[in-house]
């Protein structure tokens, strides 16, 4: 893959990286990359770079600046500390409708195929990421959510289109931040309506290690050969 200046107008500012070998325009399949608090588009290209190389990558910038990166939403802190939080209602819906008006731009300025989108999060990304598949599971052909959780506001929704859906969710042993059991916690209620999750946990803390990188790379190939 080789970065290319973004040359499209859409609502979250973005890195677009195209396809090494092209896509003789024909529509291409993408992958759009949601990053952490206080990270930028820029954070997760290491990551979608060890994607398969047909995907457009799409990596999207949050909406509101923080300590230097920016975040998706403010924290409701209401139940406690950081391991208890939620997203901020107001921010969460904001953020969520930016992305999928972000998504549907895309599609149509690079020559994206809408059947085969998928996603990519983490942290904060991550939990983004789970409560757009569940609120229009047929928008992505699958997910990958590292280190997040599901959102209260989003745990009891039942889509039609979710089942077999495939969805990553990789969590760190030693994850501080987000801990495990609340991935854990999620997994649960993704199977429970019927997704295809694949679960892993993996050494370390609240971070992409190789191994859970490789296993992310391994479930994309899987589901885009």
């Amino acid at each position: 893959m080789s970065d290319t200046a973004p040359d499209a107008d859409l609502p979250l500012e973005h890195v677009h990286v195209a396809p090494d070998d092209g896509t003789d325009d024909e529509p291409a399949p993408a992958v759009f990359v949601l990053h952490g608090r206080g990270a930028d588009e820029e954070d997760l290209l290491p990551v979608a770079a060890e994607l398969p190389d047909d995907h457009h990558v799409v990596s999207l910038r949050a909406p509101d600046p923080l300590q230097g990166g920016y975040t998706w939403y403010e924290l409701d802190l209401s139940a406690g500390g950081l391991e208890s939080s939620q997203p901020d209602a107001e921010d969460f819906r904001r953020s969520l409708d930016l992305i999928v008006e972000s998504v549907e731009a895309a599609v149509d300025a690079y020559g994206l195929d809408a059947d085969r989108i998928g996603l990519l999060g983490f942290s904060q990304g991550a939990i983004t990421s789970l409560s757009l598949l569940l609120e229009a599971p047929d928008r992505y052909a699958w997910v990958v959510a590292l280190h997040g959780y599901l959102a209260e506001s989003h745990a009891d929704l039942d889509p039609d289109g979710i089942e077999g859906k495939p969805v990553f969710v990789g969590a760190g042993a030693g994850d501080r931040v987000i801990p495990e059991s609340r991935t854990t916690a999620a997994v649960d209620q993704l199977e429970s309506v019927g997704a295809d999750v694949t679960h892993g946990s993996f050494p370390g803390g609240h971070g992409i290690g190789p191994q859970e990188l490789e296993a992310v790379v391994e479930f994309v190939a899987s589901r885009t050969a």
